[in-house]
């Protein structure tokens, strides 16, 4: 039997094979994807620190996916660029892709639909507390991550693995886990990959509707993971409890939600209305 925490591991390495790139086939925002086919890479066998977040636990991930891959060979990762002392970014990945030479930056975000945002179908989307979007994350890649490629002081880490700059393509691999509204799924999608939904979110004050069913809130590094039936399901009233919590404070926590067919669903409950 795997030990409780590999299994956890596991789950969400699992859970991020299983998510697909927020969008393929076109470029968006300027910005084109690195599309590896996939080799359903079920076992995930290394080692990950207890304590790493889940942006960082993610990298690690990718790192292994490209790792199996034998058209990819990955020349440095998570290269910080200096100026004297002061660090000026970080290029999360180089890398050869069929003898191509790659600059990778890897994304894995949550985002929630909200048509009151913005114009477009880009605008829509924002981050379960509201603080960021996906607009705001698509032009620091364009203008802030990708561009350092670009800086002098990146120039002699490029030397060194004997990469030349004319020759280089940038490319990010963004995965998200998209949410639309609670019974408000039909949203447009031209630019995004619809199978990124996966479940819906519903303000605090409507929690009420859900009362029927048993619910799970895992921590936060387990919202890679994809659903489990088997797990410590909560009553409403003890949900509501531990939810409101996360409300006063507004934070908007991930929850799964068991319904009585047995369908289980991940779900966002948000403190804003």
């Amino acid at each position: 039997m795997p030990h409780f925490k590999d299994k956890d591991i596991q789950l969400q390495y699992e859970g991020y094979v299983n998510t697909p790139l927020l969008w393929q086939h076109q470029d968006v925002y300027g910005l084109q994807q690195l599309d590896i086919p996939s080799h359903n890479i079920s076992n995930f066998n290394q080692s990950v620190p207890e304590g790493l977040r889940l942006g960082k636990r993610v990298e690690r991930f990718v790192s292994y996916e490209l790792s199996q891959d034998e058209h990819t060979t990955i020349l440095a990762e998570n290269i910080q660029i200096q100026k004297d002392k002061l660090t000026l970014g970080e290029l999360d990945a180089l890398l050869l892709y069929n003898n191509q030479p790659i600059h990778l930056e890897i994304v894995y975000k949550f985002y929630l639909h909200d048509a009151r945002v913005g114009d477009s179908e880009l605008d829509h989307w924002i981050g379960p507390n509201r603080k960021d979007t996906l607009v705001k994350k698509l032009d620091k890649l364009k203008n802030k991550q990708l561009p350092l490629l670009f800086n002098p002081y990146t120039q002699p880490l490029l030397q060194d693995l004997n990469l030349d700059i004319k020759n280089l393509q940038q490319r990010v691999l963004f995965k998200a886990q998209l949410f639309t509204p609670y019974n408000d799924a039909n949203i447009s999608f031209e630019l995004l990959n619809k199978t990124c939904i996966k479940g819906f979110y519903i303000s605090f004050k409507d929690l009420k509707v859900l009362d029927n069913n048993k619910f799970y809130i895992p921590n936060k590094i387990n919202w890679l993971s994809e659903t489990q039936t088997q797990s410590n399901w909560l009553t409403y009233d003890k949900f509501y409890e531990a939810v409101y919590a996360y409300i006063l404070n507004k934070t908007s926590p991930l929850c799964w939600v068991k319904f009585p067919n047995g369908i289980v669903q991940k779900f966002f409950v948000v403190w804003w209305e």
